[in-house]
């Protein structure tokens, strides 16, 4: 009997809206019942339920009573869990406007539990405006450089303007320790400080997974839901620690459906591009590539002397010059990494009550950076290729054009790209701040004089075997 009076329903409804619409919004709902002039149907989500109520309340007021009568009436039971083969889906009923309703609903295990809009629920103000942000993280601590120009402008764009531009969803994504939280919580202060009527949250993934543990066992799923709803700006940190989360995937699919659909900003980042991501469903990371979505790399050599520059300037501290670039060059994995060997150094400096220099550097990073006095690096490729040339080292780095400086500068050069991990750009640097371009003439320079000149060649194997000998010391 239910399927025959939704059906007709249906009919009626079909021939008011739109065929997109319809097949959108009533072709995947389920009649389960009829008892007492109600009529009971199953939707997909709390989403669907809220579009219904709020776009077609009239319709299907209309539908209902066309059907049953003056005194008909619908009620929703709304899917907040699809289940699995061993456990059936979990759903809430809910009382619709589409007919008389005490705004009382079922929770599925037949206790009532009084229905609250998402949109007025109540909150201790305090609770309500704890964004989880660190105020430290800002644009203003954030050093830009090549290896995130692209990402720090998308987040300051957002941030001067959420839900409206057209990087929403912003996806941030990189390895370990290449400032992924520090970019989106400037985001999210960035936002308070214009903004201050907006809420702002910050939330791990694994916190949103646990907080969504928490709703299910203790039967609250709604209020959790009507948290979720109230965010003006979502930023969800670590997105791939949701996978083969489904239940978690599902409530999270919703709760962007929404935010998204309400124009509110959603903040997201990952330890991968989103095509990379395994164990989520493809409609959520089909979501993920709507807006924009931009990679952090590791620092380049510039931006690590800036950061370790304005680290230490935040510290009120000041280190040599070759100090900085002797840090720069030895840590070229993350950030989190580099801004650890800072902090080890100021505390050495401390403890020993001595100032900061280069020695004590060499010390500091002997413990955390692999063996790094036995390794071949650009000094002392230098100081090889001046001595046996019988050049001066700083005349590597001069701007001097003399025949046999160019040939040695060249050959220092060829070395560095060869025994070092440097970039080019990197390299270039270390010789008097020439482009990388230089760095790359250079080494083709010395390939096509090994082709022909035999004594050149010698020179080089001579000089490999000496720089061989530091490595084996």
């Amino acid at each position: 009997m239910h399927e025959k009076v939704w059906s007709s329903c249906l009919d009626f409804v079909k021939n008011q809206i739109p065929e997109q619409s319809f097949k959108t919004w009533f072709l995947p709902i389920v009649p389960l019942r009829l008892e007492d002039h109600v009529l009971t149907i199953q939707v997909p989500s709390q989403f669907f339920y809220e579009w219904l109520e709020e776009n077609y309340v009239s319709l299907l007021k209309n539908a209902i009573q066309n059907e049953i009568g003056e005194a008909g009436r619908l009620e929703y039971s709304v899917v907040i869990d699809n289940g699995n083969s061993s456990n059936k889906p979990t759903t809430v009923n809910f009382q619709g406007n589409s007919g008389h309703s005490n705004g009382v609903s079922s929770n599925g295990n037949g206790a009532a539990v009084a229905y609250k809009s998402p949109f007025s629920l109540p909150m201790v103000e305090g609770e309500f405006r704890n964004s989880n942000l660190n105020p430290q993280n800002s644009f203003e601590t954030y050093i830009e450089g090549d290896c995130n120009r692209l990402a720090r402008s998308a987040g300051f764009a957002v941030a001067q303007k959420p839900g409206v531009t057209s990087f929403n969803p912003l996806m941030v994504y990189g390895g370990v320790g290449l400032g992924k939280t520090h970019l989106v919580q400037a985001i999210g202060n960035e936002i308070k400080n214009k903004s201050q009527g907006k809420f702002v949250l910050y939330v791990a993934s694994e916190k949103f997974t646990n907080q969504f543990i928490e709703a299910l066992k203790n039967n609250n799923i709604q209020e959790f839901i009507n948290f979720y709803l109230n965010v003006d700006v979502l930023i969800l940190d670590d997105v791939q620690f949701l996978r083969d989360k489904e239940k978690t995937q599902e409530i999270f699919f919703h709760i962007f459906n929404h935010l998204h659909q309400n124009g509110k900003q959603i903040v997201m980042t990952s330890d991968c591009a989103p095509k990379d991501l395994k164990g989520l469903q493809e409609r959520l990371v089909s979501r993920f590539k709507w807006g924009l979505t931009a990679d952090l790399q590791q620092p380049d050599f510039e931006t690590r002397m800036a950061i370790i520059q304005k680290k230490m300037q935040s510290d009120g501290i000041h280190i040599p010059d070759q100090v900085v670039e002797y840090l720069a060059y030895s840590v070229d994995t993350n950030v989190r990494e580099l801004e650890g060997v800072l902090i080890s150094l100021i505390a050495h400096a401390s403890l020993n009550k001595r100032d900061i220099d280069l020695e004590l550097a060499k010390q500091t990073l002997m413990n955390i950076v692999q063996d790094i006095d036995t390794e071949v690096g650009i000094d002392y490729i230098q100081k090889t290729v001046s001595e046996y040339f019988n050049v001066d080292t700083d005349d590597l780095k001069a701007k001097t054009r003399k025949k046999e400086i160019v040939i040695a500068r060249q050959v220092a050069m060829y070395f560095s790209k060869d025994y070092t991990n440097h970039s080019l750009k990197s390299i270039g640097y270390h010789f008097g701040g020439r482009d990388h371009s230089t760095v790359i003439h250079a080494v083709q320079a010395v390939n096509d004089m090994i082709d022909i000149d035999a004594k050149f060649r010698y020179s080089i194997d001579e000089l490999k075997k000496k720089l061989k000998m530091k490595t084996l010391v």
